[in-house]
């Protein structure tokens, strides 16, 4: 696994953890998780070779986590 593959099941794992331990029930947890992969994706689509323009706004997008 890739440095950056590794660095974003990390991250997926640790946002998982803060869910869990807020209590929140498994629904939920994989609607959160499916809306963090949604934010990657769009990043993804910011850079080449697809450098697409992004329709959410700065203060949601996967950056600012």
């Amino acid at each position: 696994m890739s440095n950056d593959s590794s660095a974003l099941v990390q991250k997926l794992w640790n946002y998982c953890h803060v869910l869990r331990d807020d209590g929140v029930s498994y629904g939920d947890y994989v609607e959160q998780l499916t809306y963090l992969l949604f934010l990657k994706m769009d990043d993804e689509q910011t850079k080449p070779p697809f450098n697409r323009e992004s329709k959410i706004p700065a203060e949601y997008n996967w950056k600012s986590l």
